[in-house]
């Protein structure tokens, strides 16, 4: 694939006339806007420009940062600038992660086509390279950055700066060994075939070799039954071993020849554990693995908060990316903050605050467009409403005529009362969450309706209606949770004026007569105080409710009504309360918000609110860090559908878990993990040619209190590419279904606080570890005191691709490491 790009590069129109270069306008903001020339460098992966031809140009782009290209007419900026510039002539470079886009502007509509067909040709390429042709791809950038004088041979010079720019500080003699080896030309150059064998001598993989080496009889290849031995007894591949062997040959093995043989080379070895086979996330948790067909409330679900902003919470900026962003990272349930806006136009921003505006109805057409894209699982639109009841009638029409059938607005056909629809069931529908005027109705017969109209006096008229009296919005925090003084009420019309209040709910707020049971100046005390009807009817199953207490919930609220929590209110409802928080959780939804004081888009640790079963708990996705790592890493199984079932004992509401005091009726579990070393981790700062890191790997354990603990090796000085740590740890797991690993790799600094340089978060449950039942042995005096030594030789080697702050892939760097689950023996530590 490398190679086609190559050939690309010399045949291909537009990419010959990107290479040229082309003059376009830079736009950023609606005032900033300026000529730039950009230019696609000869490496065909990387895009440079400057002020003008002749001047000194700078890196903007590598093809592999970049997502997809999108035309001028899907660019909010662009479309802004509409009258200024031909949407024809525009186009957006569109970044993995949370880098802002590039809007570029062309001289005609000819040149935006040659670099919106060139750009996404590079891009699509480039994502389907496999390790091989991406590795090859690397050293020949890196054979260019290092060759200088461009006469495509390396001198030693050359490649002692290309070793500093491969982040690794190496001793001068030794290097020079390296060199003269892989010199076989002898020239005291490298061309581009000896830098390989140079970049294999840097990188050797000696542990590997080692591994290799304890299952090979004659120390060159594996056969068939000594590759079978390793997959049963250290990576655990017990099921089908045989077969999968032979898959694992054909799919690595370089050699034609040694498929024929049915044997696996050294490379194949190196090969297979450097792939996803070989990855710590077990590929069977990739697709939709789980059972979709529970009510909702059974499962967690990828929430973010303020959707529409990108930057903080007081000034920061809103904008339809900020939707794009999240539902591309799977996000389920978005939020939607609504105030009156000019022209009769509702907008959405964060109120009485400094941030900017957009329109109600382009985030809703960004919604159209892209709510199922990632996932067609349904997609919540968590409603914040501020509105007058006017632009709340046009925030229902636009809902109406935006979502058109995505929108679900009845009950579905043949679904019971008293049971929350499942995902399954509401594949490709977009539910709105917010205030409703009355309950749903539903019956299943004419004998069940009257019943129900026995049991409940708001189904006795259809024109009765409850009136949510709840003046703060759900962003401000909610009352006390038990205690009587500060209980919100819900205030419920008398018999004697259903018909009033129904009559008046269907006019106007300005048409209201002064003379009626409650006075006007009572029901128009808040924008939210009345709902208008055509906006209460689009909300169905998601019936927004003040919470008072676990046991006014249980006694008074439907399985379709939904609480929300700030952070703070939430933990100390699991502090006082966990077990009953965990059963109300397995009966309804709720949802839990960020703390106000996180102005600056901060995020709280989802952990500790998904260990109640709290389904919706918002993020601030805008924020990298550690806890949207933990949040990405529990969505990035199950297809990335954004719902993963909870676990059993979350799901039961008669359940008795308690996060705070968790019994287990197992023995509590070992995991049991050995960093071993790392490979080609990059330059904290690419700026600096002359630093290399001195990275150490953190392994950081989440899950409820009693198994939250981290462990840290040590530093390797001075090493990127290769560097080695061998050190294991020990981590006692109390309830492992709620467990998540995060492995973080650090650049130690002596003075200031250690760099980031990657990540990579998974659940316990999605880990492709070796397990071994110790139970059995345990039992043998003479075994037990050496079984934790003896089980460090059945082990499950893994690499850990790492990722960058933003979720994105850091390839080709990775950790290797081992893990596996033992039963805790009370037995000391080795």
């Amino acid at each position: 694939m490398a190679s086609q790009i190559q050939k690309l590069l010399t045949t291909n129109q537009d990419l010959l006339l990107m290479q040229k270069g082309t003059m376009m306008r830079k736009v950023r903001t609606k005032s900033w806007k300026k000529l730039r020339y950009f230019r696609l460098q000869d490496d065909g992966m990387t895009v440079w420009h400057g002020r003008h031809l002749e001047s000194i140009s700078k890196p903007t782009f590598s093809i592999s940062d970049v997502e997809r290209i999108r035309k001028g007419q899907d660019s909010e900026l662009l479309r802004y600038l509409v009258e200024e510039f031909p949407l024809e002539q525009g186009f957006t470079i569109v970044f993995n992660g949370r880098r802002p886009n590039l809007d570029l502007v062309a001289n005609s509509v000819e040149e935006a086509q040659t670099w919106m067909r060139g750009l996404q040709l590079l891009v699509d390429l480039v994502a389907r390279m496999n390790y091989q042709e991406q590795l090859d791809q690397m050293l020949r950038e890196w054979f260019q950055q290092a060759d200088r004088n461009q006469d495509s041979r390396m001198s030693f010079r050359e490649a002692q700066r290309l070793l500093l720019l491969m982040n690794v500080e190496m001793d001068e003699e030794y290097a020079f060994s390296l060199f003269q080896e892989a010199d076989v030309s002898q020239s005291n150059t490298l061309d581009s075939e000896e830098f390989v064998q140079f970049y294999k001598a840097l990188t050797k993989r000696t542990e590997i070799e080692e591994l290799f080496e304890n299952f090979s009889s004659d120390k060159q290849k594996l056969t068939l039954l000594e590759f079978v031995d390793f997959l049963r007894e250290e990576q655990k591949e017990s099921d089908h071993s045989s077969d999968l062997a032979l898959k694992l040959i054909d799919r690595y093995e370089p050699s034609e020849n040694g498929r024929l043989l049915r044997v696996l080379s050294k490379d194949g070895f190196l090969s297979y554990l450097c792939s996803a086979d070989g990855n710590i996330f077990n590929p069977d948790c990739l697709p939709i693995y789980q059972d979709m067909t529970q009510p909702l409330s059974h499962y967690y679900i990828n929430s973010s908060h303020n959707t529409y902003l990108l930057g903080d919470q007081f000034c920061g900026q809103s904008s339809v990316e900020g939707y794009i962003r999240a539902l591309k990272r799977g996000c389920r349930c978005v939020e939607v903050d609504t105030w009156d806006g000019p022209d009769g136009e509702p907008v959405v921003y964060h109120g009485r605050t400094l941030t900017s505006r957009i329109l109600f109805k382009d985030v809703l057409a960004t919604l159209a467009q892209y709510a199922f894209q990632s996932s067609d699982y349904p997609l919540i639109l968590s409603l914040d409403n501020h509105c007058t009841w006017e632009q709340q009638k046009t925030m229902a029409h636009h809902l109406i005529a935006i979502l058109g059938e995505q929108l679900l607005s009845t009950t579905l056909e043949e679904q019971l009362i008293d049971i929350m629809p499942s995902p399954e069931q509401l594949r490709g529908k977009i539910l709105v969450k917010g205030k409703k005027l009355r309950t749903i109705e539903v019956v299943e017969s004419d004998k069940e309706e009257e019943e129900l109209e026995k049991d409940e006096g708001s189904d006795l008229d259809p024109a009765s209606a409850e009136l949510d009296m709840q003046s703060q919005p759900e962003s401000q925090e909610q009352a006390s949770g038990n205690k009587s003084k500060n209980k919100k009420k819900v205030m419920k019309c008398p018999m004697s004026c259903l018909l009033i209040c129904a009559h008046v709910l269907a006019q106007a707020p300005n048409s209201i007569p002064e003379s009626i049971l409650l006075p006007k100046k009572f029901l128009l005390q808040s924008s939210t105080t009345i709902l208008c009807p055509d906006l209460s009817a689009l909300v169905v199953y998601l019936r927004t409710a003040p919470f008072c207490s676990f046991t006014h919930s249980k006694e008074n609220y439907h399985i379709y009504d939904i609480s929300s929590f700030s952070e703070s209110k939430a933990k100390n409802l699991i502090r006082e309360a966990g077990n009953e928080f965990v059963q109300h959780n397995a009966r309804q939804l709720c949802r839990v918000y960020p703390s106000g004081l996180r102005t600056d888009s901060s995020n709280y640790n989802p952990q500790e609110h998904w260990n109640v079963g709290c389904q919706m708990v918002a993020m601030n996705m805008q924020t990298a860090g550690s806890a949207m790592d933990i949040c990405d890493g529990l969505f990035r199984q199950n297809g990335g559908s954004g719902y993963v079932l909870k676990p059993e004992f979350l799901r039961d509401t008669q359940s008795s878990f308690n996060p705070m005091k968790p019994v287990s009726l197992y023995k509590a579990q070992i995991l049991v993990v050995q960093v071993i070393s790392g490979q080609r981790l990059p330059k904290v700062d690419k700026t600096k040619e002359t630093t290399v890191v001195d990275p150490l790997v953190r392994v950081e354990l989440y899950g409820v209190p009693e198994d939250t603990k981290q462990q840290e090796t040590s530093y390797v000085e001075n090493n990127g590419i290769n560097p080695y740590w061998g050190e294991t740890f020990y981590f006692q797991i109390q309830v492992p279904e709620l467990a998540m690993l995060r492995f973080v790799v650090k650049d130690y600094s002596r003075t200031s606080r250690n760099n980031f340089i990657g990540q990579y978060t998974l659940p316990w449950t999605c880990m492709k570890h070796g397990e071994t039942n110790l139970r059995l042995l345990a039992n043998i005096p003479t075994v037990a005191p050496f079984l934790i030594q003896f089980f460090c030789l059945f082990l499950g080697y893994r690499h850990v691709s790492l990722l960058s702050k933003d979720g994105t892939s850091l390839h080709p760097a990775s950790i290797f490491v081992y893990t596996c689950m033992q039963e805790d023996l009370d037995m000391d530590e080795p």
